[in-house]
């Protein structure tokens, strides 16, 4: 059935928004000993706990010298990669752009199938709302799992791809969408939904893993009233929204990320998002802490009854999340050992939370941060700076909206006690009044990046102690967005990085002992398994995502279409060899018609219209690595003729671009003024002139 969501112009502008976001030390080791994956790896974070930490040591300190390349498969139509892919029987599992769904021989890189879910024909208005990432299945059984951008959940056979089942998650007509990873839970599929910032109402949606019929749903925040869907918990937090939301209904909190089982107590911990405006003025005025907005939520597996929550930043006015992943693990605290959740989100902090009671037990500043002096362990409530809610004008705030830590997973090793968290340094600029070219205004709140700070326009590889609550080390990286990590019993953890390579650093000291040239930049995360009795390493190559929000500060050379999407294999020995492909040295080759007049009304009315272009082609067109190609140097965007044919009859959706029925002919004009304008500047040439003629479609 194919269902029909026509976006608004502020949805369109919300998804714009939305895209924005040493020394040496040896710690305590811990009782953990189950913690980890072993052979296979068979969950996103490995084993349960989400830790993204391999119990292998083939490849360790002494040995890493000799990892080489064991097989790479380029992935052709391929973009923005995030997800952690599987292992499981010699079979690596991954979703690519839009959903694709592969399996991959674990020894040579042969695909064995694949499996396209279409959403361009499902559900075409839902290519709006995102670039088409997406971050990874789930395995049990002999079955895998995955959603599509507009919220079907899949069941496939996992040794032929056949698929088993298909199930609706979400709402017709709502501005929902899915891009995460589902877990699986003793016969059950999780998964959540985003859509937070366009007002979209957050909810977990647990169906049977053999037939997908729907065991449970769990909404995060208050229905409108006669919906008739709140749980009892929800009654209660209704008294946290102000009448305003409660008449409106929304309000955010999506669950797009990090969920995790804990089989012991048969309970999933879910990360609820943002809340939705940002701005709570706006989006719930008279309201209180809007529970369960950017919260740590425990629910029963089986049931989805609630246990616990533990909000994180109550009254969210930054964008703060709950969203990234969310590690168990058991520490040894006060002489004891005690079952924890460790957790980083965007705001800066490092949990360590009890997880049978949900009660904060520490909370260090792991990131750059001036929003928070620190948490009252009493209350659990963070220790507000004073004027950061920019009541009294601009404020300037880190954690940008991009966080200290944002989805690309954390690790953690029980081998040496430590939290190894990817992590990005820059500041961002809030405001109720206008800002510069760079700034997104949406309903009222203008926000842009800043680098001011020293460290600013950086990530970060930190290792944390959570015991202690104290960094242990950090390594700088040249780029800002950077992947996920993974650490080893081998006393290592890989990354890889926005500027194309995959490291292996000691897990003690943060000494880089390995690196390999992956000719374009990393945002997933690796993974490690044994095949044969050999050790294996695997990540996803495909630098993208919210690079187009980000312009300049995430601009590492690369180039739309240029440099080749892949997946890469190592092992020790290897001795397989990449294909050449472009090095990052992007240049603008803007194209011009010196024949057309452009004017300075039009393009200035453009300029308001391309928010609804910046998350695939970037903020003011600044095409520095996004998801679609560069607006300036487009052939069909030359001309006003066939730049208009392509955004109403959505010639090019199978490829990722959506059709833009909203737009009118003036707008599609105004549109077109501006992106000729932005190419001219790239070519040091007259943009506009005051007195030109409209050109007419």
């Amino acid at each position: 059935m194919l269902r029909l969501r026509k976006p608004t112009a502020s949805a369109l502008l919300a998804l714009a928004m939305a895209s924005l976001a040493a020394c040496g030390h040896q710690g305590p080791k811990q009782p953990d000993t189950n913690l980890g994956a072993t052979d296979d790896w068979s969950g996103v974070g490995g084993g349960a706990d989400e830790a993204q930490y391999s119990k292998l040591t083939e490849i360790d300190t002494g040995s890493v010298d000799k990892l080489g390349l064991a097989w790479s498969l380029d992935l052709p139509g391929e973009v923005t990669l995030e997800a952690t892919p599987l292992e499981v029987a010699g079979t690596i599992y991954f979703t690519g752009s839009y959903a694709k769904a592969y399996a991959v021989d674990a020894a040579t890189g042969k695909i064995k199938w694949t499996f396209d879910p279409k959403t361009w024909q499902h559900d075409p208005a839902a290519m709006h709302f995102s670039f088409g990432a997406n971050r990874g299945m789930a395995y049990e059984n002999g079955r895998v799992f995955f959603a599509s951008l507009d919220g079907r959940l899949f069941g496939l056979d996992a040794k032929t791809g056949k698929q088993l089942w298909v199930t609706e998650t979400v709402s017709e007509g709502a501005y929902n969408i899915s891009t995460g990873a589902p877990r699986v839970m003793n016969g059950k599929v999780i998964i959540g939904n985003g859509g937070a910032d366009f007002g979209a109402r957050g909810y977990v949606t647990a169906v049977d893993a053999a037939t997908g019929k729907l065991a449970w749903k769990f909404y995060t925040t208050p229905s409108k009233p006669g919906d008739n869907n709140n749980q009892p918990e929800l009654e209660k937090a209704a008294a946290t929204w102000g009448p305003a939301h409660l008449k409106a209904g929304g309000g955010g909190g999506t669950v797009w990320n990090g969920m995790t089982f804990d089989p012991a107590r048969n309970r999933v911990y879910i990360g609820v998002g943002n809340a939705g405006p940002y701005d709570p003025e706006v989006r719930d005025p008279g309201g209180g802490d809007d529970l369960y907005t950017s919260s740590i939520v425990a629910l029963d597996a089986g049931t989805g009854k609630y246990l616990w929550h533990y909000q994180e930043n109550p009254r969210d006015s930054w964008d703060y999340k709950a969203t990234p992943n969310i590690v168990t693990a058991t520490l040894n605290l006060d002489g004891k050992p005690r079952d924890v959740i460790l957790h980083a989100p965007t705001n800066g902090f490092l949990y360590v939370i009890d997880r049978e009671t949900g009660k904060v037990i520490s909370a260090g500043a792991s990131a750059e941060m001036n929003w928070a002096k620190g948490v009252d362990l009493k209350t659990g409530r963070p220790i507000e700076n004073r004027d950061i809610r920019y009541e009294t004008g601009l404020t300037k705030i880190w954690p940008g909206t991009v966080g200290g830590h944002n989805w690309q997973p954390m690790s953690y090793s029980p081998r040496t006690g430590l939290v190894y968290i990817p992590q990005q340094q820059i500041g961002a600029r809030f405001s109720r009044k206008g800002g510069s070219e760079n700034a997104f205004n949406v309903m009222g709140l203008t926000l842009e990046p800043i680098v001011e700070k020293a460290g600013d326009g950086h990530g970060y590889l930190v290792a944390w102690d959570p015991v202690r609550q104290k960094q242990a080390w950090r390594v700088q990286h040249k780029g800002l967005w950077n992947g996920g990590t993974l650490a080893t019993a081998g006393n290592l953890v890989f990354q890889g990085t926005a500027d194309g390579f995959l490291k292996a650093f000691d897990a003690t000291d943060g000494k880089e002992v390995w690196s390999f040239n992956a000719g374009l930049g990393i945002i997933g995360a690796p993974i490690s398994y044994r095949l044969n009795d050999k050790q294996y390493v695997s990540i996803l190559v495909g630098y993208g995502g919210t690079t187009a929000a980000y312009g300049k500060y995430m601009d590492m050379g690369w180039k739309f279409g240029a440099q080749p999407r892949r997946l890469l294999t190592f092992a020790l020995g290897g001795k397989a060899t990449l294909p050449a492909s472009p090095p990052p040295t992007f240049k603008v080759a803007a194209l011009d018609d010196p024949q057309l007049k452009l004017n300075e009304a039009d393009v200035a009315a453009g300029r308001g219209l391309s928010i609804q272009c910046a998350a695939c082609h970037g903020v003011g067109l600044q095409a520095t690595g996004t998801p679609g190609p560069d607006l300036r140097e487009s052939g069909i965007a030359l001309k006003l003729d066939s730049f208009a044919q392509l955004l109403k009859s959505g010639a090019l959706m199978e490829q990722g671009m959506p059709r833009f029925e909203n737009l009118t002919d003036e707008q599609i004009r105004q549109l077109h003024a501006y992106i000729r304008a932005k190419a001219r500047e790239a070519l040091g040439t007259r943009t506009a002139d005051k007195t030109a003629p409209m050109p007419k479609l």
